[in-house]
């Protein structure tokens, strides 16, 4: 899926003469924190809360403030994880999407890429998600893919990270495509591979919570 797709046209630009009062109604209205500012059809910059609530800029008008996100930008024809990436980089949550004469297409939310993610990946295909911790020289994900599929089974997506409580380790997150992974875990365990944490994505007590973090998992790929 690619950035244009996504666009959120919810999401209006303002005009450097827009008033600061214009940029307030819509930010209360459409619940944002931020909103892009287009000039002759380019994207200029965003103008954020923390602009608004600086009580050394108190100015009439959005041009009149030094805008900030100038960089936030993708390419219409990027992937979407070129967003998450941009987004990450310059610390916003709207990116702007500019076609290849960088004329301004619109912007797109990162709670938009999320939920595009979480429709469109592993995320929310029933099955089991697995922990694993391991060492550098341990990590081989054919000979682990080889024992999940000989228990019949299939690796969905994993995500490698760095141990959050152990920098030593690193630390394995698998989408399995089956719910019951019992024999999964065991044979894993059999061939030295230490199971830290395991859920199935159907069961009850699997809170919201676990699931934003094993979604951002995924989503810093």
């Amino acid at each position: 899926m690619n950035a244009k797709d996504l666009i959120n046209y919810m999401i209006p630009p303002l005009k450097p003469q827009d008033k600061i009062s214009k940029a307030k109604l819509w930010m209360d209205e459409l619940r944002l924190s931020e909103l892009p500012v287009v000039e002759d059809g380019r994207f200029i910059g965003i103008i954020d809360e923390e602009l608004l609530l600086n009580e050394e800029l108190q100015y009439p008008n959005v041009g009149d403030y030094p805008l900030v996100g100038q960089s936030c930008v993708v390419q219409a024809g990027h992937h979407y994880y070129e967003v998450l990436k941009v987004s990450g980089v310059e610390g916003f949550r709207i990116v702007a999407v500019v076609d290849s004469l960088n004329q301004y297409l619109g912007v797109v939310s990162i709670e938009d890429v999320v939920e595009a993610f979480a429709k469109n990946s592993s995320v929310s295909t029933p099955g089991a998600i697995i922990g694993i911790k391991l060492k550098y020289h341990d990590y081989s994900l054919s000979e682990i893919s080889r024992i999940i599929e000989a228990n019949e089974a299939k690796i969905l997506s994993s995500y490698l990270s760095p141990h959050a409580d152990d920098p030593d380790n690193l630390h394995l997150t698998l989408k399995i495509n089956k719910e019951e992974i019992t024999h999964i875990i065991a044979s894993l365990e059999q061939s030295g591979f230490f199971v830290e944490n395991s859920y199935n994505v159907v069961d009850s007590s699997f809170d919201e919570k676990e699931r934003i973090d094993i979604l951002m998992k995924y989503l810093k790929l």
